[in-house]
């Protein structure tokens, strides 16, 4: 297996622009001078994201409170991001990466063993990146049930 690039604590986190699900662009320096979870997930509308995406809605008041932001990427495109968005109700950011180019940036897409199989896909992954724009927190191969839970424990949220 190849080893895929990794971002850890300190990296200067890739500079990005991407769609949201109203095909409004969405860059990471709009959230300079503040603290931004960005999270990288397979699929809109799939059991696992779906449970991590309203894990996330739901501790968005402790977050905003902590002065933490939320986005989450994936390379759906933003129709569907657009219906998954309404379906769950999600209020914060979901950006499309259809072509994986900041997904494969950030690490978060490549080689990864899924039951037992080396497969390439995207690698659930989560990051706080400081006010800075540093990593200052790099997560992958994240579980989606639990996930925000642990975060918020870990971030003392």
């Amino acid at each position: 297996m190849t080893e895929n690039h990794r971002l850890t604590t300190g990296d200067t986190a890739p500079a990005f622009t991407l769609p949201d699900a109203d095909g409004k662009p969405v860059s990471l320096a709009d959230y300079r001078g503040r603290k931004v979870i960005v999270y990288f997930y397979p699929a809109a509308s799939t059991p696992g994201c779906t449970k991590q995406a309203c894990d996330f809605r739901d501790s968005l008041a402790e977050l905003d409170g902590a002065g933490i932001d939320v986005v989450g990427i994936s390379p759906d495109k933003p129709a569907k991001l657009a219906k998954f968005r309404d379906a769950e109700q999600l209020t914060f950011p979901l950006l499309s990466d259809p072509d994986r180019a900041v997904l494969t940036e950030w690490g978060a897409f490549g080689e990864k063993t899924m039951y037992g199989k080396t497969v390439t896909g995207v690698i659930r992954s989560t990051f706080l990146v400081d006010e800075e724009g540093k990593i200052a927190l790099a997560q992958y191969n994240v579980r989606a049930t639990g996930h925000v839970a642990k975060l918020r424990r870990d971030l003392s949220v």
